[in-house]
């Protein structure tokens, strides 16, 4: 084999096998459900964020909640059983819908970034995400709609 078809065969081995690596990581965590909208937010249950495995009980870090009556998700973190954060995931930059990947946020028009706090970690976005108080009682996650926090 010579040098260039080497270099070439090399290169598209490490292209697929991070692309692929990537795919699956981004199918394997991310769940979108409905949630159920009220008059002043959105109701869920915290078991939406139980992940289904052999070996007990594991969590999801974040939900997505899509619903046709919002504009746009909202990426609900989950930081433990009676913390959790709520945000638009609409860009402050220039309202592009905002994909979430882990715990971070990413803007596919221009690149900014933010955390799973909803803060800019790179712009050119300038200013942070909303949120939206969330409250836990009575078995329920109550994302308050109303307000932001």
């Amino acid at each position: 084999m010579n040098r260039r078809s080497f270099i070439k065969n090399s290169c598209t081995a490490c292209l697929s096998v991070t692309v692929l690596s990537t795919f699956m990581q981004a199918c394997s965590t991310t769940k979108i459900i409905p949630g159920t909208l009220g008059e002043n937010g959105i109701t869920l249950h915290p078991d939406e964020f139980k992940l289904k495995q052999k070996a007990g009980n594991t969590y999801a870090s974040y939900i997505i909640v899509r619903n046709e009556a919002l504009k746009y998700p909202i990426c609900i973190y989950r930081f433990s059983d009676t913390l959790y954060t709520a945000l638009w995931l609409r860009c402050t930059h220039q309202g592009t819908e905002l994909q979430a990947s882990g715990d971070a946020i990413q803007c596919p028009a221009h690149g900014s970034e933010f955390n799973n706090r909803g803060e800019v970690t790179n712009g050119p976005a300038g200013s942070n995400l909303r949120s939206f108080p969330v409250a836990v009682s009575d078995n329920q996650i109550f994302i308050d709609l109303r307000k932001q926090s």
